[in-house]
């Protein structure tokens, strides 16, 4: 599964520390999964598992907030816990994230079991996009229904790291960019076109371009334009830190058909017709995580915007978004 390192201006896990929580991500993932199909082949009760889970797993919250921490909010003491991590075993290093798979139900099948574990991590992913240890960010509940979100963040690699519409802060000004994937090979600026199904879509060097439904002609904005506008920032941001790092631009419609006479050359255009093979190769990436994609990944970080409250205020807010879910 793909790591999802931000999303729009939420507070992320990952402005940390880029090359810790990577690691982490991938062991709790793998720990975790362990865990479960262990305890579904065992054929144990559920209430006695989720029982476990609730001796076991103490929230997050009520480990590091404290009563003493609320009344005097003594971050250095969180840090200093944070940077203890390190040391101590794996098994604990991983529980203290928060995640907890449940067997709400008894899946028929490992492949249901998969499916299960793999909506409770979607949603973990969310949260480490979302939250830190001491703030958090209001999480619009159109993100748990985002298909395309969601096909990215659990079929991609864990060598992906996925940048979904990030607000980057430029001259002070926020810019909202199109979608991101640092890989270990390239940068990916896409852009999405997805509409209606079997949309037709034509492009030309003109500011619009046409949507054809039917008999139905609709004229919209050039795509090509948000795109550009995407490598261009993130160019001058990789040129700024002198990384010397690939960027590659990608127009994709999952459920459409570009038509683009004369297609820009550097431009990789992806439809319904080539998108299954294009997404089969990415997932196939056996490259792994290297020095210079968490470099790139970092500046673009560095330049993000954040807005977020204090978990300290309570969690009236993050209550609120999984009910919204």
């Amino acid at each position: 599964m793909a790591q999802l390192v931000k999303l729009l201006d939420y507070v992320s896990r990952y402005e940390q520390d880029l090359t810790r929580y990577p690691s982490q991500y991938i062991r709790l993932k793998r720990y975790q999964w362990e865990r479960m199909k262990t305890q579904w082949e065992s054929g144990a009760d559920l209430s006695e598992w989720q029982q476990e889970i609730k001796e076991v797993e103490e929230p997050e919250e009520s480990k590091w907030f404290s009563p003493l921490l609320r009344v005097f909010g003594q971050r250095k003491d969180v840090e200093a816990e944070q940077d203890h991590d390190n040391s101590v075993d794996e098994k604990s290093d991983e529980e203290n994230f928060g995640f907890s798979p449940n067997l709400i139900h008894n899946p028929s099948s490992l492949e249901n079991l998969r499916r299960l574990y793999l909506e409770q991590l979607f949603h973990f992913q969310i949260k480490w996009a979302s939250s830190t240890l001491m703030d958090k960010s209001r999480v619009d509940s159109r993100f748990f229904r985002d298909s395309l979100l969601r096909s990215f963040a659990q079929n991609l690699p864990d060598n992906h790291l996925l940048f979904y519409y990030p607000i980057l802060l430029l001259k002070k000004a926020p810019v909202e960019l199109d979608i991101i994937i640092v890989t270990p090979v390239e940068c990916m600026c896409i852009t999405v076109l997805e509409k209606e199904d079997v949309a037709a879509f034509s492009g030309s060097g003109d500011r619009f371009w046409l949507k054809k439904l039917g008999e139905q002609e609709t004229k919209f904005l050039s795509p090509l334009i948000a795109l550009n506008r995407t490598e261009k920032i993130i160019s001058s941001i990789f040129k700024a830190q002198e990384i010397d790092f690939p960027i590659r631009k990608y127009l994709i419609s999952r459920n459409g058909y570009i038509d683009h006479p004369g297609s820009a050359f550097d431009v990789e255009i992806i439809d319904r017709r080539s998108y299954d093979d294009w997404f089969s190769v990415l997932q196939k990436l056996p490259v792994p995580m290297k020095s210079t994609q968490f470099k790139a990944g970092q500046a673009i970080l560095d330049m993000g915007q954040t807005t977020s409250i204090s978990r300290l205020f309570g969690d009236d807010e993050e209550q609120q978004s999984e009910e919204d879910q």
